[in-house]
C-alpha cells in the first residue's frame, strides 16, 4: 500500500496493493491496523454505496457537528473526487484537492472530518463506495455550492446533473463561520 499526502493536511491518496492475473484482480480495501499506521485511525461506523450516471455531480457535502471522515473508492467506473477544506482557522481554508478515482487505478481518498466532499461521474456509470466515521445525521447536514467561483474547482463536465438540494447550497463565503468546523489545534 502506498500513501501519498496531498496539498491539504490530512487528506491522503491511498494506493492499495493490487494482485492481478489473467483471471482478474484482488485488492484489500480495508485493514484496520494497516490503515491506522498510515494515518487513518478513526473507527468506521457506516458504509455507503451510490450508483450514478455520467455527468452526475454529488456535493459538496459535510456534516457539522457529527463530523464525518470518509474513505472513498470507485469499484466500477470513473469519477473526479474533490475534498474542500472548510475548517475555520485552517491555513488552507477554501482550497481543494481533486483526484480521479476509478476501477482501473483502484485509488482511495481519505477525507478527514472538517472537509466538504463531492464527486462527478466521468464514465457511463459509476459505483461510489464510502466508509464513514460517523453515522448520517440529517440535523448536521451542511454543504457548499459545487460551482462556487471562490473554490476554483475545474469540474470536467460543464453541465452536470445535480439534485435540487445540491443546486440550492450556498457559496462558502456566505456560510456563518459558527456553522463550520474548526481546525483542531
Amino acid at each position: 500500500m502506498q500513501i501519498r499526502p496531498t496539498a491539504l493536511d490530512g487528506v491522503l491518496v491511498i494506493e492499495p496493493k493490487v494482485i492481478g492475473d489473467a483471471r482478474g484482480f484482488f485488492v484489500e480495501t480495508w485493514q484496520e491496523p494497516r490503515y491506522r499506521e498510515a494515518g487513518v485511525a478513526l473507527p468506521f461506523v457506516q458504509d455507503n454505496l451510490s450508483k450514478s450516471r455520467r455527468g452526475t455531480l454529488r456535493g459538496l457535502h459535510l456534516q457539522h457537528p457529527n463530523d464525518q471522515g470518509k474513505l472513498v473508492s470507485v469499484p466500477l467506473g470513473r469519477v473526479l473526487d474533490v475534498a474542500v477544506d472548510v475548517r475555520v482557522g485552517s491555513p488552507t481554508f477554501g482550497r481543494h484537492v481533486a483526484v480521479e478515482l476509478s476501477d482501473e487505478n483502484h485509488l482511495q481518498l481519505w477525507i478527514p472530518p472538517g472537509f466538504a466532499h463531492g464527486f462527478q461521474v466521468l464514465s457511463d456509470e459509476a459505483l461510489f463506495a464510502y466508509k464513514c466515521t460517523a453515522a448520517y445525521a440529517p440535523a448536521s447536514e451542511l454543504g457548499v455550492r459545487w460551482d462556487d467561483p471562490a473554490l476554483g474547482i475545474d469540474w470536467p463536465l460543464r453541465e452536470p446533473t445535480i439534485s435540487a438540494k445540491d443546486a440550492a447550497l450556498p457559496e462558502l463565503a456566505t456560510i456563518d463561520p459558527a456553522r463550520l468546523p474548526r481546525l483542531a489545534r
